[in-house]
């Protein structure tokens, strides 16, 4: 009896919960719904009075409107994209690894688990990252987050203005949202704001549609400059391809910890997030690339440079060694056989000789 109150009083404190997380969208949704009324009926159609200026105002409005509502609709029903089946403890494994009792038994089972996945970040003292409530190994960038109860891939934080928790899915739909929250505030204040002077100077009668215009440049303001340091922010994070949780705790590397590991330059960076079609980069459409589960990093990048694939390690056998003098209208330079080969054929033989000469690793350049 004493087990089926402490379940129910747990069910409805579960039911408090989720309904009070909505509470953050629905203060936004009023306050988008108060402005649209604010701005379309009491600002356009009242206020002003030249039909040219209404018309203008109420198109570049609507415009920004639909793009605006649209991201934040994206933000917040785009669901959280979790690990796939494979990043799970097999039945067997996990049976396993509950029963071993020994810690460092533990972690070796997780290290021989990983081998076969594309795991390459590690906990702070080099462990394989472990979820023991989801029961799986961790993909890179991937985080539990405590409010969803469960693993997001590419976690970057909760939110509780989206009452959605922001990773791989819907960070691209989250940034749109924060571009567009600004171009609202900032439409919406420059436009106001030459009716707030004449409201203020008494030019305009003192009607109800006064009160409605002040509170409009107000409020507009006062979210401007809250979410354009917000997106500033996210910005710089994009630009160093860093999710909010990587900016305050570095990634550790199966080499060790590395801030810029996922760096790979600031266009590959953005084209991480929007994509490599730049049609798409302002629609609120996925397209950011990969499944979210592995993710190209700064080092594996320079290891598979084909200018760097293709050098050859130093050796001390002498033959080995061996390169040519290219001699271009006497300037000697000396340049390995494989990389002047091809150019070589190309070339007119009467300005060029080849001369096999001998040198030591470290007279190269």
């Amino acid at each position: 009896m004493r087990r089926g109150w402490k379940m129910a009083l747990s069910w409805g404190l579960r039911c408090c919960r989720r309904v009070l997380s909505w509470v953050p969208v629905l203060v936004i949704v009023l306050v988008v719904l108060w402005s649209y009324y604010a701005y379309v009926f009491e600002l356009c159609l009242v206020t002003v009075l030249s039909p040219a200026e209404k018309v203008i105002y109420l198109i570049f409005y609507h415009a920004i409107f639909v793009f605006f509502t649209w991201t934040y609709w994206k933000s917040i029903f785009t669901l959280p994209q979790q690990p796939n089946q494979k990043f799970h403890l097999s039945y067997s494994d996990k049976e396993r690894y509950e029963n071993e009792e020994r810690p460092e038994v533990q972690k070796q089972m997780l290290i021989d688990m990983a081998k076969k996945l594309p795991v390459y970040t590690r906990t702070g003292s080099g462990a394989v990252r472990f979820c023991d409530r989801c029961h799986l190994i961790k993909p890179d960038r991937c985080h539990h987050c405590s409010v969803c109860a469960m693993c997001v891939l590419k976690m970057d934080h909760h939110c509780p203005w989206v009452n959605n928790c922001i990773g791989f899915s819907n960070y691209k739909f989250f940034l749109q949202f924060l571009a567009y929250s600004v171009l609202y505030c900032l439409y919406i204040a420059t436009t106001v704001f030459n009716y707030f002077i004449k409201y203020w100077r008494g030019e305009l009668p003192s009607v109800r549609s006064k009160f409605h215009v002040l509170f409009l440049l107000f409020v507009a303001c006062m979210f401007f400059v809250s979410l354009v340091i917000l997106f500033g922010y996210h910005c710089w994070l994009v630009s160093r391809n860093k999710t909010t949780l990587e900016a305050f705790c570095t990634p550790v590397f199966t080499s060790g910890p590395e801030k810029n590991g996922f760096n790979l330059g600031f266009i590959k960076n953005i084209q991480q997030v929007f994509g490599d079609n730049k049609k798409f980069w302002l629609i609120p459409i996925g397209s950011s690339p990969g499944d979210g589960h592995s993710f190209p990093m700064r080092s594996m990048n320079e290891s598979q440079n084909p200018l760097l694939a293709n050098e050859e390690p130093w050796e001390e056998n002498e033959d080995e060694n061996r390169v040519l003098t290219l001699n271009v209208s006497g300037l000697n330079a000396p340049i390995k056989r494989h990389r002047v080969t091809e150019w070589i054929r190309k070339q007119d033989p009467s300005i060029c000789c080849l001369q096999e000469t001998h040198f030591r690793p470290k007279d190269t350049f």
